[in-house]
């Protein structure tokens, strides 16, 4: 089944995500497959701002395993506190990192990334994965971005 998505012209940031995430959701609710729906939510997230990278790490025994993305080849394997989003996931919060040559231990996965925001995925408090965005610009994320994809998470974590 084909599906179209409508990405508004001219307009904030706060409304594009306001356009997307109903979008997301909708996608989302009628698929029962987790990797499916983390995947077309990369590629809804991609086709509205054309990031340099998008995707999930999931969380599996003591790592970070890549799971759905868009973008250049990925790192595959991430440690419990290290790089932004091994931090992610052992702090249980968003980080936005305006720049990650500024990161202590940051992790380059792509020398074209310049700044990043990691937003973990948490289901009664333990944290099942992230959704890890990069950019090739710096300062790309803010507080718009942080509230929009944490609602984002929230929500995908139901699909867990």
């Amino acid at each position: 089944m084909a599906e179209e998505l409508f990405i508004p012209s001219d307009t904030s940031k706060d409304q594009l995500y306001e356009s997307l995430i109903p979008q997301i959701k909708g996608l989302t609710s009628i698929e029962t497959d987790l990797v499916a729906n983390l995947s077309n939510s990369c590629a809804v997230l991609t086709t509205a701002f054309k990031h340099l990278w998008i995707g999930f790490y999931l969380v599996k025994e003591d790592e970070l395993i890549l799971g759905p993305f868009q973008g250049p080849i990925a790192c595959t394997r991430i440690k419990k506190g290290k790089g932004v989003c091994g931090s992610a996931w052992e702090e249980k919060r968003t980080f936005v990192v305006e720049d990650v040559e500024a990161f202590p231990g940051h992790i380059a996965c792509s020398s074209a990334s310049r700044s990043e925001i990691v937003v973990p995925l948490i289901k009664d408090n333990e944290v099942l994965g992230v959704l890890d965005i990069d950019s090739e610009q710096l300062s790309t994320f803010d507080d718009t971005d942080k509230k929009y994809l944490e609602e984002l998470c929230d929500y995908l974590v139901t699909l867990f």
